[in-house]
């Protein structure tokens, strides 16, 4: 059995704290140095991709925090896709909680030329091939239908401000929404169906 000199738990605590204390103040210069410059082009992009325009400071303000802690483990290579990064994956998880799935935020994070984690060319041509499929497949919904799947689905309204705006009532857009939900999962998964007049 291995003999503990006094005191060396408490010097291995103190080490391990200013060793934290280093990594938190180089962290927080790298974060002023790298990330803040960043902070008009990254609202641009929350307020292109997220609707509800008075949740944007508190969500960057999450982004900056999930950056910062994750820097403080390890420092970015490049700052500007790992901010972007973190800002698509908090989306994408906001809007996985609305049920909501905007087809322009995919669309922009091509534009903006920021390389992402995914796997390889190949999902990625799968992913705008299904994207235009499902684009095309929308487009062919019957008017009062395609209407309705959009501002449900895409939009994000709830059934009572659709069927306000759309002067019908709220089981109408109900079934507007399935019958498109149902011809989209047809073109996208299974055998494309005829698209006729329907709900």
């Amino acid at each position: 059995m291995k003999k503990k000199t006094p005191g060396t738990d408490f010097d291995s605590a103190e080490n391990c704290r200013a060793e934290a204390v280093v990594a938190s103040s180089q962290a927080k210069a790298w974060f002023v140095r790298e990330v803040l410059p960043l902070e008009a082009m990254l609202t641009r992009f929350l307020t292109k991709n997220w609707r509800t325009k008075s949740d944007l400071e508190d969500f960057r303000q999450d982004i900056y925090a999930q950056v910062l802690d994750a820097a403080e483990t390890r420092i970015p290579d490049r700052a500007k896709p790992f901010v972007f990064s973190v800002a698509r994956n908090l989306l994408v998880d906001r809007f996985r909680k609305e049920h909501v799935v905007p087809i322009e935020a995919v669309a922009e994070l091509d534009t903006l030329n920021i390389p992402a984690d995914e796997p390889g060319p190949e999902r990625s041509v799968i992913a705008h091939d299904m994207l235009r499929r499902l684009q095309a497949a929308i487009e062919r919904l019957p008017p009062r239908c395609r209407e309705a799947v959009v501002l449900k689905r895409i939009e994000g309204h709830s059934r009572r401000e659709i069927a306000e705006r759309m002067g019908i009532a709220e089981q109408t857009v109900s079934d507007h929404i399935a019958y498109g939900m149902r011809i989209l999962a047809d073109v996208l998964y299974g055998e494309p169906p005829e698209i006729g007049g329907g709900a």
